[in-house]
Formats: C-alpha cells, structure tokens, sequence
C-alpha cells in the first residue's frame, strides 16, 4: 500500500492530544447513549492535525477498492471540515447535504452530475444512521453512491452501512438505547454535544 499509514491507536493518539477524547454521559446523533464522545470539533482546531489525518483517509481510499471518485460529498456539519480536506487531497470536488424540512438536501447551488460516483466522507460513525440518509438523497438527485470514508468507525466494523466502508481508525465505544442503560450511566447526567436537531 502507498502513501500515509495510521494504525488506530496513532489516529486515536491524535485524539487524546487534543483532549477530544471525553468520558461522561452523551448521547450520541444516533440517539444512543454513551459513556465516551468523541469531540472531533477539538482536532478541527488545528490544521495541522486535520491535515494529517485526512490526508491519511485520502490514501486509504485511493488504495481500496472503490475505484473513480467524481466528487465527495459530506452530511453536515460535522463532516464539513473533513469532507473538505479529504476531497482536496483527493482532488475532486466537493460538496455538502444540509437538513432542509429535517432530510437532507443539496443546498447553496450545488448541483449534482447524473451517474456522478460520489464517495460520502464522514468524521465518526456509529450506526451510519446519516450516512443512509446522505446515500438517500444522494441517489434521489441521480447520484452514484460508491462508498464512505471515515475517521473512526465507533462501532469497528459490527455497523451495516449498506455500503463499503474506508475506516482510518475502528475505535469499538460502547453504545446503548435509552432504556437499556447501565447503571453507571443512569447515575450520571446525559448531555447531547451533537449537532444532529440543531434549528
């Protein structure tokens, strides 16, 4: 394989460098809840790092086995920044789904190619919950979803995204319904840090 080479733990490493690794009791975008969050919007300060990683991304996909990219296209927000920064190491173009009447959309004057090969990037996933739900709008507008790229695959490799996956790093973070809590968690507070309801 060519290019950059992160293991897990060195992406996770990035992480914990930017204290982004936080313990308590979230709940997720998915709506489950979780003893762990993973604050990527603490990496995205710095450039340096996001560069590193996304760079990394973009030659574990340019090494898979999706083939041509036309463009990426992330679910915002929090995939805007690493979206971005893996289609220009890429060098495609890139664009991104936002919520309009709570589906997502593109919106800003982007538009879609038909037959377009679209690599969906994502920063952390779970369930892939809205990942499925950029794929649906995607296809809806003529697309050709190839796969998702991500930063870290929370559920290492057990989440059914109904496409093929390039995971820079599995970081496997346990993950419950809201009636199946531990009682560790049901002791503590539940605190929501996603964007996923924002007006």
């Amino acid at each position: 394989m060519n290019g950059t080479i992160m293991s897990s733990e060195e992406v996770l490493d990035v992480f914990r460098s930017e204290d982004a690794i936080l313990d308590g009791h979230f709940i997720l975008s998915s709506g489950l809840h979780s003893p762990v969050f993973l604050q990527k919007a603490l990496v995205y300060r710095s450039p340096a790092k996001t560069e590193k990683l996304c760079r990394a991304l973009a030659d574990k996909v340019r090494n898979s086995d999706l083939g041509q990219i036309d463009c990426i296209i992330a679910p915002a927000m929090g995939a805007i920044v690493p979206g971005y920064e893996t289609a220009r190491h890429l060098d495609v173009p890139y664009m991104w789904v936002e919520r309009e009447d709570g589906r997502f959309a593109l919106r800003r004057g982007f538009t879609l190619d038909q037959g377009a090969r679209v690599l969906i990037v994502e920063d952390i996933i779970t369930t892939g919950l809205s990942v499925g739900e950029a794929a649906t709008a995607i296809r809806i507008l003529g697309g050709d979803v190839v796969g998702c790229a991500c930063i870290i695959d929370r559920s290492a490799g057990k989440a059914d995204i109904g496409m093929p996956l390039v995971a820079l790093a599995e970081y496997e973070v346990p993950a419950y319904p809201a009636d199946q809590l531990p009682d560790t968690l049901k002791a503590i507070p539940a605190y929501k840090p996603g964007s996923r309801g924002l007006a």
